[in-house]
């Protein structure tokens, strides 16, 4: 696992959202900078903090011009009921076979519970215009991430 690290370039992808539509990052570059969030399973206890907070917190985060994706293996179909259970209001992406996750280095080797097995770390990259990587999360809690987002926004 190698993970993208500030100033590296963001590897150019096009996913599947909930309604089955193609999602590429160089069309949502364009209304912005994207913050791009990995998270493991939707509709799961986490996740589904995770993705409410980010919901309840957009009209912030577009006041800095920052587009919200989320991105995990789950299937359109689920990310669709994902969105609709929760009212969230930003984009969910499918990335199936998780090469995109490989690709941001966010895929490997996990702990739960004592059990090992490969999955997405919980990772969140903001992306400039250029494309380049301007701030990388992974240590937060899922209540906070979108503070924590705020915060570093706020300093530039």
């Amino acid at each position: 696992m190698n993970m993208l690290k500030v100033g590296d370039k963001a590897p150019q992808f096009t996913l599947r959202d909930a309604n089955e539509q193609q999602v590429a990052l160089t069309d949502l570059l364009k209304k912005g900078k994207v913050l791009i969030y990995f998270y493991p399973k939707a509709m799961t206890p986490g996740c589904t903090v995770q993705a409410q907070q980010l919901r309840d917190h957009q009209q912030e985060l577009e006041k800095h011009d920052v587009v919200t994706v989320g991105i995990s293996p789950d299937a359109p179909k689920r990310l669709a009921k994902f969105t609709e259970r929760d009212e969230l209001n930003f984009t969910l992406l499918s990335d199936e076979d998780h090469a995109v996750a490989d690709a941001f280095g966010v895929w490997g080797p996990k702990k739960f519970m004592g059990r090992e097995y490969d999955g997405i770390h919980r990772t969140s990259f903001l992306i400039n215009q250029d494309g380049t990587v301007a701030e990388v999360f992974d240590k937060f809690k899922t209540k906070d991430h979108h503070q924590v987002v705020l915060d570093k926004l706020a300093e530039s």
